[in-house]
């Protein structure tokens, strides 16, 4: 009871983690942090923090790292540390917590996609399956597109009753800023293209280098350089980099101990237990999560058109996921009957030259 009690725990807890990550990320960059030091922060306290792991548990079974695996964690590095998240960061501090938490949901439909362009994802558009993952990647595509570009009439849920003073201020500082409504969901979305680049990329680099620690050490160290670089050339004022606000160092350290290096090693455990699938489904969680947690601290106004778009988007999601299970599971079932197919040609073959055998014994004894 307990051992199937604990993956549905642990995956409800790093929704919650993530959730805390858009909260304190986004109140770091209303209070002035810039969102490429944030990212380049992250990956350095990410380094550092799954770095003994990857010593003590792979230094006896690490395999050797050769010049092309290097190239393949590079071009991860490019793609899942540091496209991906400074895309995001400069996408959630254009828009609210709550519209890029949703816009992450397009994740699947665009790994779907991607996954069917470089031939590692059957489509199959006659069976069930491939029509539920093809209508799941419209349905995302078109909710992500209406919460892009249509917001609507607020929804009138009043007003939370908790005052954090933190929270105000700092959104009342940045209230004349503003956010770019367009600016936003598109780096979101393309944050999200390149995170489904790099689950491509990664497959096959899990395969040649089954190192999973010593490859995301690699991966963080290569992102802290790359995301360093390029927040040096945005913003290379000293003040910039500072960490002396208690929020800028909580929301780097947050990102990149809890966010990186703790949810990396629960996913790990979560998928040899129940599989990614299982994991996949509990992504929609998170937007329910920020969704409260904004109105609630930051006071987001919810609006129509995200209410919408966030239904749809969830709802082609697992629209993808439906199709991919059953995928797996008729598979499964095929690969069952031909193993049963081939038993059973084996015990007919057998039956066949038994009795011959028998005869010929027989023969010989007369």
């Amino acid at each position: 009871m307990l051992g199937d009690f604990m993956p549905f725990l642990a995956n409800v807890l790093v929704q919650l983690g993530y959730a805390g990550m858009n909260i304190t990320s986004k109140l770091a960059m209303e209070s002035g942090m810039k969102p490429l030091v944030l990212v380049a922060y992250r990956q350095i306290f990410a380094t550092l923090a799954i770095a003994p792991f990857a010593f003590f548990l792979e230094r006896k079974t690490r395999p050797k790292i050769t010049k092309p695996i290097l190239f393949q964690i590079f071009l991860c590095s490019l793609t899942g540390a540091t496209a991906n998240q400074v895309f995001y960061f400069v996408g959630l501090e254009n828009s609210t917590a709550t519209v890029a938490c949703a816009l992450n949901n397009v994740l699947p439909a665009a790994t779907f996609v991607l996954a069917a362009l470089c031939r590692q994802e059957a489509v199959g558009i006659k069976k069930a399956s491939g029509q539920a993952k093809v209508l799941g990647t419209l349905v995302c595509v078109g909710g992500a597109m209406l919460l892009s570009f249509y917001h609507g009439h607020t929804i009138g849920i009043g007003e939370s009753s908790i005052h954090w003073k933190y929270a105000d201020k700092m959104t009342s500082k940045s209230s004349n800023n503003g956010s770019n409504f367009f600016l936003g969901p598109f780096l979101v979305m393309a944050s999200a293209v390149a995170w489904a680049v790099w689950l491509i990329i990664q497959g096959q680099t899990s395969k040649n280098f089954p190192a999973p620690y010593t490859c995301t050490t690699l991966m963080c160290f290569m992102a802290s350089i790359e995301c360093t670089i390029i927040g040096v050339f945005s913003d290379h004022k000293v003040s910039a980099w500072s960490l002396s606000s208690n929020m800028r160092l909580i929301a780097a350290l947050y990102a990149g101990i809890v966010c990186n290096a703790v949810t990396f090693c629960v996913l790990s455990w979560s998928i040899q237990k129940r599989g990614p699938l299982y994991v996949a489904v509990f992504s929609p969680l998170l937007l329910v999560i920020v969704a409260v947690l904004s109105w609630a601290i930051l006071r987001e106004k919810l609006y129509v058109g995200t209410v919408v778009g966030s239904v749809l988007i969830v709802g082609g999601l697992y629209a993808v996921l439906w199709g991919k299970d059953r995928e797996i599971k008729q598979k499964k079932g095929n690969e069952e009957m031909g193993e049963v197919t081939k038993s059973s040609e084996k015990d007919d073959l057998e039956l066949q030259l038994h009795p011959q055998a028998k005869g010929n014994h027989e023969a010989g004894a007369a």
